[in-house]
Order: structure tokens, then C-alpha cells, then sequence
């Protein structure tokens, strides 16, 4: 949370934090400014301060809705500096950065950089400032040892945010099997009314209609994915695939707030009309496994823990999984399970043992999602639900949504 953030940069020697960039998108911007309309800033963290937000002088209102210090950009004309470094740009906007970093005392000491900025360009730029300011020194963080960690617990504000957002998703999930349950059928393929088949590109369009709608974005897309391509876990789906009774369809759907605010991650496998008995007998036992991990949450275990719990679980029902060869392509093949939060994938990470911060503790928010994958046979199985830990240290699941594989068909077929 944000309340360890000073603690954990003495931890990690760093004297500042720089963050750069829009408000909106940038996941890190946004932790600290909420999402205000700025197009693009420069936000100082130092310890013991009020952060320092650098602004454009039409965004004044914008920025002055984070209560931070402000200074405008306007008091470093840029006219200014390309004058000094003779027609330069780059030499202009280092120079220009050199005074920015003077007027706030900042010209010693260990600077972490994060935010989201073309990387050639702000890489030559930091690079001539290090250059013009020698007592400094800028590095990232790599380990994800400060912001990640800070944003890997959230408040109950935060846990509320995704919360919303798990009510919009849930929703639109349940409008589209409403949406397909109302088809008519013929030859066990879905039909529209002007005779042609359903495809997996018009319930796409439809998710990110209804989203749109709801006030939530889908950067990253849906995977919507039937029958063999639903055992390609990434696979997003075939648009021009039908969609026909009976095969397996993975629902994978990952929004967030409009803005590039909290994600939400969610999966559920359907069949339409009936589930053949390969699809149901794995469905059953991924079913069984998530349940059995649920019951085995624990304050203060670690993640990985976690992981190599689904595989032992999976290996005694005679499946391959991921610890055995980590080069499988059937079975259980990827990790657990990942934190939630202004990135869809962040700590605590499932699949790394190694680190001894991914823990699960009062304001995790992860996702469990077990699944089962062959596209030799056909079929893909996952479930997925998004999960938090409570300040009591109790496990609560943020939004619930039915379980069942079977959707039934509410028209007869043709």
C-alpha cells in the first residue's frame, strides 16, 4: 500500500521516485494521481515531501485535484533552452530538465524511474541528464521492489474500485449467455436472423459494445475461444469460427475501468446445449481442483505454494502438467494464478517460488484459475475467479458468478 512506499525505498536505497508520462494508461501514474486528465507529467516522490507534480499549464485544474505541489512547465520556456543549446532538441529538453531537477533540490542521490514514455527518446534524454547532473544516479527497478510491492496489497478503496468493476464484468458475462442461450439452432450451429452462423466475432464485438456501455475498456482484449483454439490458453479465438452446440468455449474476459484504471480477470468454459463426456469428466476435475485449493488458503503462504499444489492435484488425476516439463503444450501448462490491480498481471505472481515477497496477505488481490488444455482432442477447460484477502486475514472471493459448464438452449433446434 501506499503507506509502506517510504519504507520500502530506505529499504531499497532509493532517495527518489520519477515517474513520468500521462495520467491515464500508465499504471503507475495513475496509482499516485487517480486517473486525472493529464496528458503528461512529471511526479516526484521523495521522502519526507509532498510529491511534486510537474504539469501543463492548461491541465492546472487537473493536477491541482491530487493536492500534490505543483509547478508548471510554463516556467521553463522551451524557447528558452533550444536558445542555450544552439537548436539541439535533445540537448534543449536535458538542460531544460536540469533546472526542473535543481529547483527541487534534487541533484544527488539514487532516482528510480517508472511510467510509461517512448523508451528511445526518454532513454537519450535521462542519459544526457545523468550526464549534466554527475551526482545523480537513475536506475529502474527491475526486482519490482518498491511500486509493485507497494501495489501488490490494496486498501478496501482500492479492493472496492475492483470490486465495481467485477459487478460490470460479471455482467456483460451474463448478458452474453443470455445472448447465445436465445439463439435458434440449426445443425447444432447458432444462427442470427438473417440466417447466417453466429461467429465468435459477433459476441466479441457485442463484449466490447457492452463494456463500452458500462463505462469499462478492453485494452487487452477477450479470448473467446471455441473448441481446439479454446486448448490454446492465449489463443483469443477465430472470429470467423461458428459457434456450434456442444464444444467447448473459454470465456477469458479482463477489463478495466475506463482510463487505464483497475482490471478485473475472469473465465468461465461453457458448452451450448450439452457437454460431451471427455469435456465433462475435465471440467469436473478442474472444477475439483479449484474448489480444493480455495479450501486451502492460508494468511501469509506463499503463492508458489499454491502452484505446485495444482500440479501435484492434477498429476494424481493422470494429467501432465507444467513442473514436470515446462515445455508441454497439454495439460496444465501454466501458472496458478496473479495479482489484480492497474495492471491485469502483477505481484503476487504464482509462479515465482524464488521471491520471498509473493505472499498472500491482508489487501492481496489475485486470481485462482486452473485449467486443463488439449487442443489434439478439441478442448480447452479454465475456471477463473478474482480473489482478495480482507484486513482480518480471511479469503473472500470479490465477485461470485455461477459455476455450471452446461448452458442450456432456451430455443428448439431446427
Amino acid at each position: 500500500m501506499k503507506k509502506d512506499l517510504e519504507l520500502l525505498m530506505k529499504k531499497h536505497n532509493a532517495d527518489a521516485l520519477w515517474i513520468s508520462g500521462a495520467a491515464n494508461h500508465n499504471p503507475t501514474m495513475y496509482y499516485f494521481t487517480g486517473g486525472i486528465h493529464v496528458t503528461g507529467g512529471d511526479l516526484f516522490i521523495i521522502p519526507g515531501q509532498k510529491p511534486i507534480l510537474f504539469h501543463g499549464m492548461m491541465e492546472r485544474e487537473e493536477a491541482a485535484k491530487t493536492g500534490y505541489d505543483l509547478i508548471s512547465y510554463s516556467k521553463y520556456p522551451v524557447q528558452d533552452f533550444m536558445k542555450l543549446a544552439e537548436g539541439d532538441l535533445l540537448e534543449a529538453a536535458a538542460l531544460r530538465y536540469k533546472k526542473m531537477f535543481e529547483d527541487i533540490n534534487l541533484t544527488s542521490g539514487n532516482v528510480l524511474l517508472y511510467g510509461a514514455r517512448e523508451i528511445g527518446p526518454f532513454y537519450s534524454l535521462v542519459k544526457r541528464v545523468q550526464e549534466l547532473l554527475p551526482d545523480l544516479n537513475f536506475a529502474g527497478d527491475f526486482n519490482e521492489a518498491i511500486i509493485l510491492e507497494a501495489r501488490a496489497t490494496k486498501d478496501p478503496a482500492e479492493i472496492e474500485e475492483i470490486r465495481k468493476m467485477g459487478v460490470i464484468t460479471t455482467n456483460v458475462v451474463a448478458r452474453v449467455q443470455n445472448f447465445l442461450a436465445a439463439h435458434r439452432v440449426e445443425n447444432e450451429t447458432l444462427m442470427k436472423e438473417n440466417g447466417q452462423p453466429l461467429t465468435i466475432g459477433d459476441v466479441k464485438d457485442l463484449i466490447n459494445l457492452w463494456l463500452a456501455e458500462a463505462g469499462a475498456e478492453n485494452p487487452e482484449a477477450t479470448i473467446f475461444a471455441i473448441g481446439r483454439d479454446g486448448g490454446v490458453p492465449h489463443s483469443t479465438g477465430t472470429p470467423t469460427d461458428p459457434i456450434e452446440l456442444g464444444k467447448a468455449i473459454v470465456f477469458d474476459i479482463f477489463p478495466c475501468q475506463g482510463g487505464g484504471g483497475y482490471f478485473y480477470d475472469f473465465t468461465r468454459t461453457w458448452c451450448l446445449g450439452y457437454a460431451p463426456d471427455v469435456v465433462q469428466k475435465t471440467y469436473n476435475q478442474v472444477w475439483q481442483v479449484y474448489h480444493q485449493l480455495v479450501s486451502e488458503l492460508e494468511l501469509n503462504a506463499h503463492a508458489a505454494r499454491y502452484q505446485e499444489r495444482t500440479c501435484e492435484l492434477f498429476e494424481e488425476m493422470g494429467h501432465a502438467t507444467i513442473r514436470q516439463n515446462s515445455a508441454i503444450e497439454e495439460g496444465y501448462i501454466h501458472s496458478l494464478g496473479h495479482g489484480v490491480g492497474l495492471d491485469v498481471h502483477e505481484k503476487p505472481w504464482f509462479g515465482r517460488k524464488e521471491d520471498p515477497s509473493n505472499t498472500l496477505k491482508p489487501g492481496s488481490v489475485f486470481t485462482l484459475e486452473p485449467g486443463l488444455y488439449y487442443p489434439s482432442q478439441g478442448f480447452g477447460i479454465r475456471l477463473e475467479d478474482t480473489w482478495y484477502v480482507a484486513e482480518d486475514g480471511s479469503f473472500h472471493k470479490v465477485v461470485d458468478f455461477p459455476m455450471e459448464l452446461v448452458v442450456p438452449m432456451k430455443a428448439e433446434e431446427k
